[in-house]
């Protein structure tokens, strides 16, 4: 067990709970995962769901190419299988895969029963498109561009529907409750406006399903909501829980370039447009990624494009390049991609007779928390699925519009779970281990070194000295507990682990990319583990 640890502290520093409510169940997130999780966890028994902000917020929503499933006649879940697997290079869990790919189908009908309206075709077929990656037009999608948000809407209605699940909007999820032998007995939050003036109370629940997103906001810049910091896999670690393949966060290729200095949150343009033909040159009209390079060109999975557009940028000392889809024409990108068109022509650019800059932003982490096939991570009664979790499907690099396929498929099979056997209620011991805190002030810091050092590119020196920053930071403490103070904590605990993990794995895997060690090596084909003890290697076993 070597490397830095992500942090001392076992709790956040907070006040007492100043009220207590009850449930069976207590989800933790309101995306396509979360809200999946809420309504087959309510067959088991009470549900509270809570949700950071509101319950249409999160990255589902911002969603635009859509869901994955082998439905056409020319296609079937090994082909979905065997893409999968080659996006992942090495790394996926074939028995995790399966069941995505097997599952899937059956998971998105029932999404469809719940009234989710996808696109189809003249014949009213369901209209199939084709993303990064996927060898058959496979991605069901909705409104053209807008199918997270069309997924967010059906699950939200359902869950408002049902009797069984209470929604708590506006709370940041602290820390575990635990009990005395360490079973998952609860959790606390932060509610604005609920109970004493500070908002910190506490759900008595028999099990804990995290479904808490990304961590994108790690990162200056990322298509990740401001939500998106890591709180589930902060929480995790200081459970006690283990965390693997950190390492491995996806950078979109084609964020819309707003601009130098711009960060945070940054518009999707999605690799759809790329699946219906458009594709990238440079500033000289010369093609980014060609066929010489990878056989799919524009449509390499993620972690490729991203790579040569990162190369052709550093080579040209450019800040972006350009996706031209002028050819596709007028009535097809206005039919196909409104909210790209409408979100490009807010930032003074016209896809339909100009190219659009685009640039790599954090996008999606591949890795998270560990879990089982049922959902379940190392800590008894807690359980994690959607982005939060490392269920094994993605590897070292997510198949494109895997995620959305991945939040139904194991948030169904936790509630699946919890239908057959719901652990008892346990009694939780307050105030366990060493609290802390850190300052507001460290959050951009954190995030313009992550960016310099553990971005697209990476190497033992950016990651050293992206390690000395965060062991800085780390002593900029403070007593004041405020959700900008927990979230700032959160934030810091996750890059330790992802920085710590990154240095050890010396080799270019999918989204992992060392300058230093430029290709891949037998010897790194296994996970890195982390927990609050530091990150250990181990190697997937051989046939």
């Amino acid at each position: 067990m070597t490397g830095p640890r992500p942090g001392s502290a076992s709790r956040l520093l907070a006040p007492e709970p100043g009220w207590t409510v009850t449930a069976d169940v207590v989800v933790v997130g309101s995306g396509v995962a979360g809200l999946t999780a809420a309504l087959h966890a309510s067959r088991a028994g009470e549900v509270l769901l809570v949700t950071k902000v509101l319950v249409d917020d999160g990255s589902t929503r911002w969603a635009q190419g859509g869901v994955a499933a082998a439905l056409g006649p020319d296609d079937s879940p090994e082909d979905h299988l065997h893409d999968t697997l080659v996006a992942g290079v090495g790394l996926c869990d074939l028995d995790a895969v399966r069941v995505l790919c097997t599952e899937g189908p059956a998971r998105l009908r029932e999404l469809m029963d719940l009234g989710a309206a996808f696109d189809r075709d003249g014949a009213g077929e369901l209209s199939l498109t084709r993303e990064g990656g996927h060898h058959r037009d496979r991605i069901v999608h909705a409104g053209g561009d807008a199918t997270g948000a069309e997924v967010q809407r059906a699950l939200v209605a359902a869950v408002r529907a049902s009797p069984r699940i209470r929604l708590v909007e506006h709370a940041l999820v602290l820390d575990l409750l635990r009990t005395a032998d360490g079973r998952a007995a609860g959790m606390t939050l932060h509610v604005l406006g609920k109970g004493t003036q500070d908002g910190v109370g506490a759900v008595l629940a028999r099990a804990v399903v995290l479904a808490t997103g990304g961590m994108g906001q790690v990162y200056s810049s990322t298509t990740n909501p401001a939500v998106s910091t890591g709180d589930g896999v902060a929480l995790a670690l200081r459970a006690g829980a283990a965390v693997a393949d950190l390492e491995f966060v996806q950078f979109h290729p084609t964020s819309l370039y707003l601009g130098p200095g711009e960060s945070g949150q940054q518009p999707l343009v999605s690799e759809a447009m790329r699946g219906e033909g458009a594709f990238l040159v440079d500033a000289d009209g010369k093609r980014v990624i060609t066929v010489d390079e990878h056989p799919l060109a524009d449509l390499a999975p993620r972690d490729v494009v991203a790579k040569a557009i990162h190369r052709r940028m550093l080579e040209r000392g450019d800040d972006h390049v350009l996706l031209d889809a002028r050819h596709l024409g007028a009535d097809l990108l206005l039919h196909r991609f409104p909210t790209i068109v409408a979100r490009c022509r807010e930032a003074g650019i016209d896809p339909l007779t100009e190219p659009v800059p685009v640039a790599p932003a954090a996008h999606y982490a591949s890795g998270g928390v560990r879990t089982d096939l049922r959902g379940r991570t190392d800590v008894p009664g807690l359980y994690a699925c959607g982005e939060v979790a490392c269920t094994g499907v993605h590897g070292a690099n997510r198949l494109a519009s895997n995620s959305l396929l991945e939040g139904l498929v194991f948030a169904a099979r936790i509630g699946a779970d919890l239908e057959r056997d719901l652990p008892p209620q346990g009694e939780p011991v307050l105030g366990q281990g060493q609290a802390g805190l850190l300052d507001p002030s460290v959050r951009d810091e954190l995030a313009r070194a992550m960016t310099t050092g553990a971005g697209v590119l990476r190497s033992a020196g950016s990651l050293a000295e992206t390690a000395r920053v965060l062991r800085d930071l780390a002593s900029r403490t403070c007593d004041t507990p405020t959700p900008a103070a927990w979230e700032a904590s959160d934030l810091h605990a996750v890059a330790t682990a992802l920085v710590a993990a990154a240095a050890r794995r010396e080799e270019t895997r999918g989204a992992h990319w060392r300058e230093d060690h430029p290709e891949a090596s037998d010897r790194w084909r296994g996970h890195l583990v982390t927990t609050l003890s530091g990150t250990r290697f181990e190697p997937l076993e051989t046939a």
